[in-house]
């Protein structure tokens, strides 16, 4: 393996929140690198086409750079734009599609592999999120060509019988489109309504939408399998098989557990399966080693997001440039 030699911090994920401890420990002396197994902002490559954020762009902001919109809340395509220009305008070092295999050894001596090098570093920074492992279903069929964890835009759609799991913003999201561009849209639902966590202004449609009929929603319903061209559930009335083309699993995703295991990180016994780390600074066990972002809620995928992880950076970022100066 080569070296492409040492840094104070080793980033991983290139991500807004990445990005933001990126630039933080810039602006304190920190030499950094930063690595990603994909590209810029990976997990917002794999959004909706045109999804509008919840969020309005000073709360997205990274840097200090402004956020400019034509629009009052962005949408994905500009999102993209405004984290590649700041990255550039930082000139922060980059090993895109690059992935980190492991970290070994201890604070200020840690070697970060990644595919065929090997980067020394005093601390590391993990901040991976979760959107590039879907929560599976773990039902036969799941394998399908036809079962879609990610959903990007509903033409593709039109005219077919289609399946959409789940009841929050990404699942109500994709059968309002689906069903407005010609797909018989099924909402399959394991709880007995339309997820309160529904952006207020979705909820309202697609509730209105399954009153009249136009949507199909099946509550209190789970998935028992999966076949070419049915869907097979179950639910107080028993076993049913639907007519269908495509099943657009929208349940979820979680952290990588296995890399984060890989990297000495513990993973606490609770139910969200939290990495073990420090509130206050957000060190782990393992000194030297931090969490930034969505990865520090484990499967709480809800409780961090750019918003409120982008400010980890900064707190990051101070604890390790307060030990380097004592």
């Amino acid at each position: 393996m080569t070296s492409p030699g040492s840094v104070y911090v080793v980033v991983v994920g290139a991500g807004p929140v990445g990005l933001a401890c990126a630039i933080e420990c810039r602006r304190r002396d920190l030499s950094v690198r930063l690595f990603d197994k994909g590209a810029i902002v990976n997990s917002l490559l794999g959004y909706p086409t045109n999804m509008e954020f919840f969020s309005t762009p000073d709360l997205l902001e990274i840097g200090g750079y402004p956020f400019p919109t034509l629009g009052y809340k962005p949408v994905r395509e500009e999102a993209i734009d405004y984290y590649r220009r700041v990255a550039f305008a930082e000139n922060i070092e980059m090993f895109l599609f690059n992935a980190v295999t492991g970290i070994d050894g201890e604070e200020g001596s840690y070697e970060v592999r990644s595919e065929g090098e090997v980067t020394e570093a005093a601390n590391v920074i993990v901040a991976t999120g979760f959107f590039d492992y879907p929560r599976l279903l773990g039902v036969d069929g799941e394998d399908l060509p036809k079962v879609m964890h990610y959903y990007k835009e509903p033409y593709a759609y039109a005219g077919q019988e289609v399946a959409v799991i789940g009841a929050k913003n990404s699942a109500a999201k994709a059968a309002l489109e689906c069903f407005r561009h010609g797909a018989q849209v099924t909402m399959i639902v394991r709880g007995p309504e339309i997820g309160p966590s529904v952006k207020y202004w979705i909820r309202p449609d697609v509730e209105n939408r399954i009153r009249e009929g136009s949507i199909r929603a099946m509550f209190n319903t789970e998935v028992v399998q999966i076949e070419p061209k049915t869907i097979v559930v179950r639910n107080e009335s028993g076993v049913t098989s639907l007519q269908n083309d495509w099943v657009l699993a929208m349940t979820g995703y979680r952290p990588d557990y296995g890399f984060l295991e890989t990297a000495g990180i513990g993973i606490g016994d609770d139910p969200d399966r939290t990495p073990i780390h420090d509130p206050r600074t957000f060190e782990t066990s393992r000194r030297g080693v931090f969490l930034a972002g969505t990865v520090c809620g484990g499967l709480n995928t809800s409780r961090w997001f750019i918003e409120n992880g982008r400010e980890h950076a900064a707190v990051i970022a101070e604890t390790i440039a307060g030990r380097r100066i004592k």
